[in-house]
């Protein structure tokens, strides 16, 4: 099942199936349910073993709403579409307890819901369930969700105080409106969410700093431009790649007349309020060219953290010296938070190295040759640098 299904799809596929299942006869309808869960858990991101999957999605959703905990607790084991087919089987359960009025077991689901050891997609699945089943019962538990650990299930919660900001904002209670709107930001990490509380404050008066909010980089050395003719600059290893001299000069990208030029590292900083950095206003609107930033990250522990990055040309990123990933593609659009990557950063100063090479197209489209990076923690929460 490809894991882009949407939900008239997925609900059509659920009528399908639950036809078919009442074929098969009760012999298959009481499979054994954790066999049925390891069948969906090994399903490929391809769909390979997708004729298995299916068959055990029958079975899981024939068991009922007893099996409701244990397709929690294999959500988020599998990759994306192995929890599609768990979403499904759980939605239908529930939809056919509410139908045939049969008892859900609701405390047991909040229990788990508040457990955050569990994984974000299972606590979330089991939230959707309590809301599927009891839309009262959920509108108590939402807002208790404020500062969970998981990012979607803090949405429903900040929701909620934007909608009552704009109420405070729309009775001119402006004093309310801004604490109200200070505590949903405080709690939101989602981008549309935050521009949306960022908008209403700056209505009011209240200067916010999204940089910081988010955790952007906001200050770097940029080197460049170096050779991407037929773009080989992505696999091309620079200077910048072999060492970190930042006094150091070395050759760049020959001009237009062939001769050789020598670039260095200069300082940069990104004014923008969503911390991107655009190659063309320090090094000029170049094309088949390959550029380096680097920036200082000091950090108050070692710690796991994620560096999130937005940016349509193709990149490489490094952590002291140590690569994190690349992807060797260009101008297929960029947004915030589009590759998310985990790193380990040493107590002290850590480096971050950014490649960012531009292609040779010259549509209008293709003119940008930037990226914006944040360091944060799994729940999108800015962590910052001491200094």
């Amino acid at each position: 099942m490809p894991a882009n299904l949407n939900t008239i799809t997925l609900t059509r596929v659920a009528a399908l199936s639950l036809s078919l299942m009442s074929l098969l006869g009760t012999s298959v309808l009481h499979a054994n349910a954790a066999k049925s869960l390891d069948a969906i858990v090994a399903v490929g991101s391809e769909g390979q073993g997708n004729e298995t999957a299916s068959a055990a999605w029958k079975d899981l959703v024939a068991g009922g709403p007893e099996n409701l905990l244990p397709i929690l607790h294999a959500s988020g084991k599998g990759n994306v579409v192995a929890d599609n087919w768990l979403r499904l089987a759980a939605t239908v359960i529930a939809d056919d307890a509410t139908t045939a009025k049969k008892t859900l077991p609701i405390a047991e689901l909040e229990t788990y819901l508040k457990d955050t050891k569990h994984t974000p997609q299972s606590r979330l699945l089991a939230f959707d369930v309590i809301r599927q089943a009891d839309t009262a019962k959920a509108d108590v538990i939402e807002p208790t969700l404020l500062n969970d650990p998981s990012q979607e299930l803090r949405r429903g919660a900040v929701q909620g105080l934007i909608n009552a900001g704009k109420k405070s904002a729309d009775a001119k209670e402006d004093a309310a409106a801004k604490e109200t709107f200070s505590k949903a930001l405080a709690a939101a990490r989602d981008e549309d969410q935050v521009k949306a509380i960022a908008d209403a404050l700056t209505k009011l008066g209240v200067e916010v700093n999204l940089p910081k909010h988010f955790g952007f980089l906001m200050n770097w050395k940029v080197i460049g431009p170096f050779d991407n003719t037929k773009r080989e600059g992505f696999d091309a290893v620079y200077a910048p790649e072999k060492e970190i001299k930042l006094d150091a000069t070395y050759e760049g990208k020959a001009d237009d007349k062939g001769q050789p030029t020598q670039v260095r590292w200069q300082p940069f900083e990104s004014k923008h309020e969503y911390g991107k950095l655009d190659f063309n206003k320090p090094l000029g609107m170049l094309k088949s060219s390959t550029a380096y930033a680097l920036a200082t990250f000091d950090a108050d522990e070692a710690r796991d953290v994620e560096l999130r990055l937005g940016c349509k040309n193709a990149w490489k990123v490094w952590v002291n010296g140590e690569l994190l990933f690349g992807r060797d593609e260009y101008h297929r659009g960029q947004k915030m938070d589009q590759y998310k990557l985990k790193a380990h950063l040493k107590k002290g100063a850590n480096t971050i190295l950014v490649k960012c090479c531009q292609n040779e197209q010259t549509e209008q489209w293709t003119v940008e040759w930037e990226f914006q990076l944040r360091v944060c923690d799994a729940a999108g929460t800015a962590v910052a640098s001491m200094k």
